[in-house]
């Protein structure tokens, strides 16, 4: 960790000051006077009152806000906020190439992904030491399995007859950035259609390249040399017509096109459904069976699928819906014999249930449950389990789902109606679905991992899931699994009642000083939003910490979905106005920590985006309890964002924290938003902020006004307030795999 003193001996320079406009301020509640009418307050169907008159919310370092990323007092400034951290890590170089080279020892640099079986190819990617993306192969299918005979060597071929048909080094040539979105072979296999984005925004060009001849074509407006910008891509029943999203100017999808005669001088575009609400993020999707495409636009609490039949996609333009809209339902859809499967949270289930019915439209009326041969529900939506996908084969039904806190998979047989569920040796783990691309099948491949043991993917057969074969481990140079260990525990949360899940991994080294009685480094990892989980899985980049001594621990706090969506959703999970809980439940695992194996001098903690809000209200809770704290993209000016439906998906998330316009959750909100709860003359942890120029989903603005607030409240802080703005990416960091170590190896140094 990089201290104050330590710093100073280097002649680092001055932290940048941000200039503070006492007089700014965000209002919450109806729109002031100069407010534009055409942006909305609250949803539509929000029956909560707004505070009248406004309340002003104190905004002194808005002035850093420029949504064209233009200006040059805000960029001069950024860019003295990353001066400052390089002077103040200066120290630290040594420890980041160590580090770095560590990374990059625990990965083999030139590898493969597990092939997979698609329409008479194997298609994979392959990675090579020295380049920093990846390349998409594919090669003849010439049987229904396959063996690999490589030398380990990048230019020999994984797979006879292999073909490099879009190689991303090539593309992000002379680019700072460069992320590949979707790739999706047409239905001939001759195209390939994908996506690109060349600046970390997330709006991606869609190309279409000729795999026979290597022509690659940027698709534009139509009638327009203006390249189309799109969020989502599909290939329709052949290989003349294309579907794609495109996003409103408030970055969420919400159009459906479809592109007749892609490849003609004259293509036509049908806009095929649309989504006005602001509340619902819209995506596209076809079944695995290739009869359908799916339209699904959902919020955090409402959805509706709508349907085109490929069959008709030449002549029929109107899609049909499965079933409309109800506040508070959601639901998901497959297709497969004649059927709809649905897993669905209707009639209030805590969990999602699975349910059928014939493929028609408006089938809310005709869901009923899937049941086994014995008539009982396979998933009831009960709190036993969870249920998260769906993937219908020609002769079984495998389901994705949660079951006591680890992931789960169950295969249904069809035909036998009998369900298992696959089990593994150890007692926590990671597992899920690799990428099918195929119903007709008799075996499924899963990935599987936990803490300690590196990635493999298996080959599982339907019928007899004893029958397993290992297609690929991940190798990971000089790791020995003997010398580590992990366990699972719970810590009771404040409320008495509780149990709040950790995973644990370690050196058996390290764990052998702490049962001595030493006292020993901790770093403490969290998320806790959107019901999504924070697996027990295995990352060769925990191995530098580990090797030097830490316990690194996950803490599966409420908000996430690890224990079902009860463990997200009101009134004991957190969500609206139990938002807390996530940050209580933090700090309880933290104190435990402290009781137990280390103490506030040798605890650190991380989290990223909505993880990044968690640190920041951490911290303002228990400031004493770490010593130092990552704020990755961190989300932490929740309550002036949250007002203010101009900055994009901000209204969209109402339906996850609440909206502060509104007289029942403003003041709720005003009591956790980190930049409003920064605590006065206390001491805090070593702050490390990281952001990114181009990111839609956390603006810049966030992390800079962040570092501003706590070096304010606080000038005297013994421990260094830091901010690293990457110029040209976004939400992910670096799409450059090199790059990406880099930059994590300056986050571990401090």
């Amino acid at each position: 960790m990089s201290t104050q003193a330590e710093a100073t001996k280097n002649d680092v320079i001055s932290p940048p000051v941000a200039r503070r406009d006492e007089e700014k301020v965000c209002f919450a509640g109806v729109g002031p006077a100069d407010w534009d009418a055409k942006m909305p307050r609250q949803s539509n169907d929000s029956s909560e009152k707004l505070l009248d008159p406004p309340v002003a919310i104190p905004d002194p370092y808005g002035w850093l806000r420029d949504d064209t990323r233009e200006n040059k007092e805000i960029l001069d400034y950024l860019r003295a906020e990353n001066e400052y951290s390089q002077s103040m890590t200066t120290h630290l170089k040594g420890l980041q190439d160590s580090l770095y080279d560590e990374f990059l020892s625990s990965i083999q640099e030139t590898d493969y992904t597990t092939p997979r079986s698609r329409e008479g190819f194997w298609y994979y990617t392959r990675t090579f030491k020295g380049e920093s993306y990846s390349a998409y192969c594919r090669a003849p299918k010439t049987s229904d399995t396959f063996s690999i005979n490589w030398d380990g060597t990048k230019e020999s071929p994984i797979m006879p007859g292999e073909e490099v048909y879009l190689n991303v080094n090539e593309l992000a040539k002379d680019k700072s950035y460069c992320s590949v979105g979707r790739v999706k072979p047409s239905p001939s296999q001759s195209y390939i259609a994908y996506a690109v984005d060349f600046s970390g925004d997330e709006k991606y060009e869609m190309h279409v390249r000729n795999l026979e001849t290597g022509e690659d074509v940027a698709l534009t407006e139509v009638a327009s040399d203006d390249l189309l910008e799109i969020d989502g891509l599909l290939w329709g029943k052949d290989d003349d017509t294309l579907y794609y999203m495109t996003m409103d100017e408030f970055h969420r999808p919400y159009r459906l096109y479809q592109r007749k005669d892609w490849n003609s001088d004259a293509p036509t575009d049908t806009l095929l459904k649309e989504e006005l609400d602001d509340l619902f993020w819209c995506s596209s999707y076809k079944s695995l069976d290739g009869k359908y495409i799916f339209f699904d636009t959902a919020s955090k609490e409402t959805s509706e699928v709508w349907y085109l039949s490929t069959e008709d996609e030449s002549s029929v333009t109107e899609m049909k819906c499965v079933a409309k809209r109800r506040n508070k339902v959601l639901y998901e859809v497959e297709h497969g014999d004649d059927s709809w499967y649905v897993w669905t949270n209707v009639d209030g289930s805590p969990n999602m249930k699975l349910m059928s019915s014939p493929a028609t439209a408006d089938s809310a009326a005709n869901w009923e449950l899937v049941v086994d041969a014995n008539g009982t529900p396979l998933f009831d939506g009960s709190l036993a389990k969870s249920l998260d996908s769906v993937t219908v084969l020609n002769t079984h039904v495998v389901i994705e789902g949660r079951e006591g806190g680890i992931p789960r998979v169950w295969v249904y047989s069809k035909e036998t109606k009998k369900m298992k569920m696959l089990s593994f040796d150890e007692d926590a783990y990671d597992v899920g679905m690799l990428a099918h691309f195929e119903a007709d099948t008799k075996s499924i491949a899963v990935s599987y991992d936990s803490l300690v043991t590196p990635p493999s993917s298996i080959e599982i057969s339907l019928d007899d899931d004893s029958q397993r074969t290992v297609l690929k481990t991940k190798a990971v140079p000089g790791y020995d699994k003997g010398s580590y260990g992990c366990d699972r525990m719970e810590v009771l949360s404040r409320d008495g009642e509780t149990k709040v899940p950790i995973s644990v991994v370690y050196s058996n080294e390290t764990m052998e000083k702490v049962k001595a009685g030493e006292r020993v480094p901790v770093h403490l990892y969290g998320y806790g939003s959107y019901g999504a989980c924070m697996e027990a899985d295995f990352d060769t980049t925990r191995l530098p910490l580990i090797k030097r001594g830490m316990i690194y621990v996950i803490a599966h706090i409420r908000g996430g979905g690890e224990m079902g969506r009860q463990w997200y959703e009101e009134p004991n999970g957190a969500k609206y106005l139990c938002k807390k809980n996530t940050f209580n439940d933090f700090v309880d695992v933290a104190k435990f920590l402290v009781d137990t194996w280390t103490t506030p001098e040798m605890l650190s903690c991380e989290g990223r985006s909505a993880g990044g809000l968690l640190i920041g209200a951490s911290i303002n809770q228990a400031p004493e309890l770490f010593k130092c704290a990552i704020l990755g993209v961190p989300f932490v000016d929740v309550a002036v964002t949250m007002t203010d439906s101009t900055i994009p998906l901000t209204s969209g998330e109402w339906v996850e924290w609440g909206n502060p316009n509104e007289e029942k959750y403003h003041q709720y909100m005003m009591e956790y938003s980190p930049m409003n709860n920064v605590q006065k003359g206390k001491t805090y942890p070593a702050c490390w902020l990281t952001g990114g120029l181009n990111d839609p989903r956390v603006a810049y603005w966030e992390p800079a006004k962040m570092t501003a607030t706590l070096r304010h409240a606080n000038p005297d802080n013994e421990n260094p307030i830091c901010m690293k703005l990457d110029l040209s990416a976004g939400h992910f960091s670096a799409s450059d795999r090199y790059k990406y170590f880099r930059e994590l190896a300056y986050d571990y140094s401090f």
